[in-house]
């Protein structure tokens, strides 16, 4: 197929994660690809600043890693080439009670599962298989809807997958199993009662059992750095400081993909979109926003259960049903006295993110939609519930509410940086029900963001499959 001349074969919009995919799958099959990007670095979620003292460097957004390593489309990049190195706490992920004990995450299962007591086997009988299965199904689930490479392997997750967390949470007898598992499914961003949050756990989990919750040495923006430096590498072009508010500000070209969520997208290319999808853009729904603090630390969490100190991510949240509680009130408009504190300390493994003795933390609570109270104080004093003497240990915080969140990337619409809500209606019907989630109803213009399946999170897959679409529809 001949193609008239343009400045460039595609445009992409924005250089999160999904955009940088996008345009690494377009420039490898041989297009001229331009990326623009309206903030002066690149990165979307992927940046990493001193937002509190000089010499204390602190992950902007994402901060711990499962599906950027576990990622089907980044696992075949040379990005340690360009930078990129990966450290592995010696635990993925901790669990602290009242009592001072801590369930934890292994990257055996069979590890995990021995420190779980009584709810060993029923653990065992969860997650190793899915953990055997994953490098089949990963493609699979971080996909639109199609049918699937491996059915049988599918099924296999999807089946639990469909329920909710609290019900399939009663495969559990202990404390321990349970409140782990509730952690896990609490990244959902929803309450543990919906209908699909077991997703969120099962693939967190198994992803966690074969490729670990890494850290990238030197910050997130290592991840969009090691990108960047690899697309450039194929030829491909990168502008920052250009904010695109018309898609008549774009050179020419044959294809454009939108790193943008449906906000966005009809505020720059509203008047090239049908009725239709118009109206189905206006419908799309967002879900609960976060409440995020950083801290400047005088030395290491002192956390009770010695396992918190060995894991780079902690989930601060008791038994089940408190961390159920604490998101149905957040869902329900409410601000919990204890909320779900999700925690990372990125120093204790990687010494370049704080000055020698000193620490980094990194932590955020679910909170309603828009909310502009100040979380701080119910943040720290759950931190402080489960490692006392916290406080005395901060030298500076930097917060952000979800205001400032969305300021930060307006595609986390009220603060939800899963890029809209995640639940039946818009898994595979993100942003809008269509043959493709990815076509909009313009010719040769695309959304590559979070927006479309698989949804949030740092793996690039969405950006990966709009550039599939792009390359069968316009470059055949």
């Amino acid at each position: 197929m001949s193609l008239d001349k343009r400045d460039y074969d595609a445009v992409v919009v924005g250089s999160g994660p999904n955009g940088l995919a996008a345009a690494i799958r377009l420039q490898q099959a041989g297009l001229s690809v331009l990326v623009l990007e309206a903030r002066d670095t690149i990165g979307g979620g992927l940046r990493s600043e001193e937002l509190t003292l000089p010499g204390f460097v602190h992950d902007v957004c994402s901060a711990i890693h499962p599906l950027a390593v576990a990622s089907p489309f980044f696992r075949t990049l040379p990005l340690s080439d360009y930078g990129l190195e990966y450290i592995h706490p010696p635990l993925e992920a901790a669990h602290p009670f009242d009592d001072g004990t801590a369930a934890v995450l292994e990257r055996s299962p069979e590890t995990t599962a021995g420190r779980l007591g009584a709810d060993a086997e029923s653990y065992l009988g969860l997650m190793r298989p899915l953990a055997n299965d994953w490098p089949a199904i990963a493609g699979d689930i971080l996909a639109p809807f199609h049918f699937p490479e491996h059915p049988l392997k599918m099924a296999r997750f999807g089946l639990p997958a469909l329920s909710s967390a609290t019900l399939l949470a009663r495969r559990f007898n202990t404390q321990q199993a349970r409140g782990l598992w509730a952690g896990m499914a609490a990244h959902s961003m929803q309450p543990l009662s919906h209908p699909l949050t077991s997703a969120f756990g099962l693939v967190l989990m198994a992803a966690g059992h074969r490729d670990g919750w890494p850290i990238p040495r030197g910050g997130s923006g290592q991840i969009a750095d090691a990108l960047a430096a690899y697309f450039v590498s194929l030829g491909g072009r990168i502008e920052t400081n250009f904010y695109v508010g018309s898609l008549d500000r774009l050179p020419s070209c044959h294809a454009v993909l939108l790193d943008l969520g449906p906000r966005q997208v009809l505020e720059i290319a509203g008047q090239r979109l049908s009725s239709l999808y118009t109206w189905q853009l206006k419908r799309y729904r967002y879900g609960m926003g976060v409440f995020k603090i950083d801290w400047a630390l005088d030395g290491p969490i002192p956390f009770m259960a010695a396992d918190c100190g060995l894991a780079g991510t902690v989930h601060l949240g008791n038994t089940l049903e408190e961390i159920a509680q604490a998101e149905q009130a957040a869902w329900n408009g409410r601000h919990p006295e204890r909320p779900f504190v999700l925690l990372a300390q990125q120093s204790l493994f990687d010494p370049t993110r704080a000055p020698a003795g000193k620490h980094t933390a990194w932590a955020y609570c679910h909170v309603p939609a828009g909310s502009r109270i100040d979380r701080t104080q119910a943040i720290e004093e759950q931190v402080e519930r489960f490692a006392p003497g916290f406080r005395e240990r901060i030298l500076a915080r930097h917060t952000l509410d979800t205001e400032a969140m969305e300021a930060y990337n307006p595609n986390y619409v009220g603060g939800d940086i899963n890029g809209g809500l995640i639940d039946w209606r818009q898994l595979f019907t993100r942003p809008a029900l269509r043959s493709s989630p990815y076509r909009t109803s313009a010719k040769g213009i695309y959304i590559c963001s979070s927006s479309t399946p698989p949804g949030g999170g740092v793996h690039g897959m969405c950006g990966y499959h709009a550039a599939g679409r792009a390359l069968k529809d316009i470059f055949r």
